[in-house]
């Protein structure tokens, strides 16, 4: 069943590249994690996708979250296109996250992220392009979903944690087109008495032609 904002995420146990005994829990720890699925190995947009989550790998590792990739696809296959995905992305070594193997389509079908437009040469249904936000209490903060047409841009995915960690800590929300350290929203439910000892910063309330004082602006409180 497709999982809400909220819920907590299902733990599972299994094989992966980088982690043979893989158990989502134990490698997660207490830090933020993000899965991805893609649809299918030696693939042109998923190549590029994970060769780029590579590259930005440390920029997750700083936040404290960890990634993890995944696909319908078995070690054998994932062994052999990390050498692609690593040397498109101009890198050497390893891939410096772990790469589920889900070739039942299990794990995928208890997320609901089978995508029956896609399939393999098999006839069989490709995952989507999901990515699941998952915080250290093991609770889905966010999720995304695209086709296999549409690839994901990292740098969003970064972003998205950014916005998720700080709106954790402060009563604040992040507006359009926000970058750390931007101005932030003060979250409605915070009242004029509270923001003023919870976001020392100040705040402005924008003058609206409905005369509602909804709308109010604060520094980033985490910068």
């Amino acid at each position: 069943m497709p999982l809400n904002l909220g819920d907590t995420f299902p733990n599972f146990d299994a094989d992966a590249l980088g982690i043979e005994k893989f158990n989502l829990y134990d490698y997660l720890g207490d830090s933020w994690g993000i899965m991805f699925s893609h649809p299918n190995d030696f693939t042109p947009v998923c190549t590029t996708e994970l060769a780029e989550a590579a590259r930005l790998y440390k920029n997750f590792r700083d936040k404290n979250c960890k990634l993890v990739g995944f696909s319908c696809n078995d070690m054998n296959s994932h062994k052999e296109w990390a050498k692609d995905i690593m040397s498109y992305g101009g890198s050497c070594g390893d891939l410096p996250y772990p790469l589920v193997c889900d070739p039942d389509r299990k794990l995928a079908s208890s997320l609901g992220i089978m995508d029956p437009a896609e399939k393999d040469k098999a006839g069989l249904p490709l995952t989507c392009r999901s990515v699941f936000f998952i915080n250290p209490q093991k609770k889905l903060a966010a999720s995304i979903l695209y086709p296999a047409t549409t690839g994901r841009s990292f740098k969003e995915i970064l972003r998205v944690l950014d916005s998720l960690q700080l709106t954790e800590k402060y009563p604040v929300a992040t507006p359009v087109e926000w970058i750390p350290g931007g101005t932030c929203c003060v979250v409605p439910t915070l009242s004029e008495e509270e923001a003023k000892t919870k976001l020392p910063k100040g705040h402005q309330v924008q003058n609206l032609p409905s005369g509602k004082a909804y709308l109010r602006l604060t520094p980033d409180p985490s910068s």
